[in-house]
């Protein structure tokens, strides 16, 4: 995979960037009146609105039965829980095989620390996200035949081709191995704000991403459709320690045990096209020169009353109540965050696993961790800290269906 070469001075580049498109929109301030008042009317259609999470079954996605409503909640909404695309005791075993994986090699004993800010501040002593990507459990469920079919329906959401050129496979999956969550009974989460991941100040500097948002900036910004594939697959974010070199349709985690609302869940704004309120709120004239409200490279795109009014964060919607098996599904541009909560008497454990459809920006990518996978080794977009290298009872190439060996690049 190739990076994007950072500006030399990155608030003189922000300057001109803002200038630039400015001057390319036009009636900036007017076009930003149009979209906070659309957004003001979604955001108060969330608080009336029973779907604001919609819930899909996997029987349905099975059977291609998923009702017509619930199709237009995902798409007016961005995000979805999947219920049972595991059997809760498939869950919970993997979870157990997890917490054995963990002890077995005694990862108590040899963790170093956060090594970035994601973990920063979420529990003492021992972390609650761990550098974790080539257990067992984590390979069966990304290569099983639910997880194919439930990411196949996410990305037909999308439009995988548009302006001339197929930019993505919907039915072929590629790996983006991520880590996992296991929060003890008891523990504090001092949760994530609001933001939104995969690209910063990108979503304004680099010309790609331009392209994704051409109608935006272009002053037509009523005709810009967040599911439109075009020039996602084309966008290479500055190096950092939290860049993503995939295209995600969505973003992800498979439920490993019961989960309540009270219990420090992931939260999100379910307006798809918030993304266009945030874009254009960085280019009005309150907003100093060099300022793209609070985007800093290396950081998730920050969405906070400071900057954007409160016209979003109201409508920060949580999760329902989860079990194990189920999965949790927010499309990439969704403003999100995780609520400060506790867990009372009841473990919190998750595996992130996202949509990335195949292209050949998620190929590439994927047969780089095709390469960790082999060693041990942590995937590229994560810190390089490479526990599993010397673990026992990793999963290997006989652990790997033809699906899984195909995600893998290998």
């Amino acid at each position: 995979m190739t990076t994007t070469e950072l500006p030399a001075n990155m608030a003189e580049a922000i300057s001109r960037t803002k200038q630039e498109l400015r001057a390319r929109i036009g009636d900036v301030a007017g076009a930003f009146a149009g979209v906070r008042d659309r957004m003001r009317r979604e955001v108060d259609a969330v608080a009336t609105d029973p779907a604001a999470f919609p819930v899909v079954r996997f029987r349905d996605i099975a059977e291609g039965a998923v009702p017509h409503r619930t199709l237009g909640a995902v798409r007016r909404r961005g995000c979805a829980v999947v219920r049972g695309t595991f059997a809760p005791e498939t869950a919970e075993a993997w979870d157990a095989e997890l917490a054995a994986y963990l002890a077995d090699n005694d990862f108590a004993g040899t963790y170093q620390g956060p090594a970035d800010d994601v973990f920063a501040g979420l529990a003492s002593g021992q972390p609650q996200i761990y550098p974790v990507y080539w257990s067992k459990p984590q390979i069966q469920a990304r290569q099983h035949e639910h997880m194919v079919a439930v990411r196949r329906f996410l990305n037909s959401f999308w439009r995988h081709e548009s302006e001339g050129r197929v930019w993505f496979d919907p039915d072929r999956d590629t790996a983006y191995p991520d880590r996992i969550r296991r929060r003890a009974p008891g523990s504090a989460s001092l949760g994530l704000s609001a933001h939104t991941d995969s690209g910063s100040v990108e979503r304004w500097l680099l010309p790609a991403y331009q392209r994704v948002f051409r109608h935006v900036f272009d002053g037509d910004w009523r005709a810009y459709d967040p599911w439109d594939g075009a020039y996602r697959t084309e966008v290479d974010e500055y190096p950092s320690t939290v860049m993503c070199s995939a295209f995600r349709t969505f973003q992800g985690w498979t439920a490993l045990s019961e989960m309540r609302r009270g219990d420090g869940v992931l939260h999100v704004v379910p307006i798809p096209s918030a993304i266009v309120y945030v874009l254009l709120r960085a280019l009005q004239d309150d907003i100093p020169g060099d300022d793209l409200c609070g985007a800093v490279n290396g950081q998730a795109l920050p969405v906070d009353d400071k900057y954007h009014d409160d016209d979003l964060l109201p409508a920060l919607t949580s999760i329902p109540d989860v079990e194990p098996g189920d999965t949790v599904w927010w499309h990439g541009d969704v403003v999100h965050a995780v609520a400060d909560g506790t867990n009372p008497d009841r473990w919190g454990s998750v595996m992130y696993i996202p949509a990335s459809p195949h292209c050949a920006k998620n190929a590439a990518y994927a047969e780089q961790c095709g390469r960790a996978f082999l060693a041990g080794k942590s995937p590229g977009d994560f810190a390089p800290e490479d526990y599993e290298r010397t673990w026992t009872g990793r999963a290997t190439v006989d652990d790997l269906t033809a699906v899984g060996r195909d995600q893998l690049g290998l």
